[in-house]
C-alpha cells in the first residue's frame, strides 16, 4: 500500500510538472518584476513577496494538471508528451480535476490576507489559467492569451502593494505577453510537426516561414516596453544594463533558433529563464545601489 502511494506521488508530482520547473521560473520572473516596481522605495513587504512565490508555484501547478486534462486525448500522439501521466493512463482524469481543485484552493487561501482588489483580481487569474489550453483549437496565437495568463500575477502584485492597479501595471503585463510569444514560439516549434497532425493551432504553425522573425520582433517589443517603463519611473543605469544583457540573450537565441532545428529551439525556451533572470537582476542593482 506505502508504495502504491508514494508511486501516485510521484505520478501527481510529474503532473504538475514540479519535475521540470522551467515554467515557474517563467512565471515568476514578471511577479518579481511587478513586486520590485509596484513597491515603495523597491522594497516589497516579504509576507506579500512569499505569498507571491508560494502562489506562483501553486498557480503554475494547477495549471500544468489542467492543461494535460484538456490535451489528454492529443498528448499520446505527440512525442514528447504520451508518457505524461493522464496520457499514459497513470492518472486518471477525475483525479487531475481533484488536484487541480486542491491546489487552486489553496493558492486562494494564500491570498486571504491581501486585500480585497486581489481577491477580485483572483477570480480572472484562476479563469485565464483554466480556460488557456482550451484555446489551442480556436486562437491563431494561443501563446498570447498564455502571456495574458502567465503574467496575471502583474496586476495582482501591484493590487496588493498599491491598492490599485496604474497604467504601468497593464504596460508591464503587455511586456510578457510579448516575451511570451517569444519563449512558447520556440517551445511550438519543437512539436510543430506533430501540431499539425493533430490539429492543434499554435503560433509557430500561424508564423510559418516568418516564426524566426516575429520571435525577434516580440523580444524587441518587451524589452522597449521595459526601457520605456524604466524612462518613465527615472531608473538608473543598472536597471538598462540589465536590459542590454536581456538584450545580448535574444540576440544569441536568434543564432539557436535560425535553422528551427528542435532540440535547439527547445535549448532556447529553456535559456529565456535568464532574460528574465536579467531584468530582474538589472531592476534589483537599481534599487539597491540608488
Amino acid at each position: 500500500m506505502g508504495n502504491h502511494w508514494l508511486s501516485k506521488l510521484d505520478e501527481y508530482e510529474r503532473l504538475m510538472r514540479l519535475d521540470k520547473p522551467i515554467g515557474i521560473l517563467l512565471l515568476l520572473w514578471p511577479t518579481l518584476w511587478a513586486l520590485w516596481m509596484a513597491s515603495p522605495g523597491g522594497h516589497p513587504n516579504w509576507v506579500v513577496l512569499w505569498i507571491f512565490l508560494l502562489g506562483t508555484v501553486l498557480m503554475r501547478s494547477a495549471g500544468c494538471v489542467i492543461n494535460d486534462y484538456a490535451d489528454r486525448d492529443f498528448d499520446g500522439h505527440v512525442r514528447r508528451t504520451r508518457n505524461r501521466p493522464l496520457a499514459s493512463g497513470t492518472v486518471t482524469p477525475k483525479e487531475a480535476l481533484l488536484l487541480a481543485l486542491v491546489l487552486s484552493i489553496f493558492a486562494f487561501l494564500l491570498i486571504l490576507p491581501l486585500n480585497h482588489l486581489v481577491w477580485a483580481l483572483s477570480v480572472p487569474a484562476l479563469f485565464l489559467a483554466g480556460s488557456y489550453p482550451y484555446t489551442k483549437r480556436f486562437l491563431a496565437i494561443p501563446q498570447a492569451y498564455l502571456g495574458i495568463a502567465f503574467g496575471f500575477g502583474i496586476p495582482m502584485a501591484y493590487a496588493a502593494l498599491r491598492g490599485s492597479v496604474p497604467m504601468q501595471a497593464w504596460i508591464l503585463l503587455m511586456a510578457n505577453v510579448f516575451w511570451a510569444i517569444a519563449y512558447d514560439t520556440e517551445y511550438a516549434m519543437v512539436d510543430r510537426e506533430d501540431d499539425l497532425k493533430i490539429g492543434i493551432r499554435t503560433s509557430a504553425i500561424t508564423f510559418g516561414r516568418m516564426d524566426v522573425t516575429a520571435i525577434m520582433l516580440c523580444y524587441a517589443l518587451t524589452l522597449g516596453l521595459l526601457v520605456w517603463l524604466g524612462w518613465q519611473e527615472k531608473r538608473g543605469v543598472f536597471f538598462y544594463l540589465g536590459i542590454i544583457v536581456a538584450a545580448g540573450i535574444a540576440v544569441y537565441h536568434y543564432t539557436i533558433i535560425r535553422n528551427r532545428e528542435p532540440e535547439r529551439c527547445f535549448k532556447a525556451f529553456l535559456h529565456n529563464n535568464w532574460l528574465g533572470a536579467s531584468v530582474f537582476a538589472g531592476l534589483l542593482l537599481d534599487e539597491i545601489l540608488r
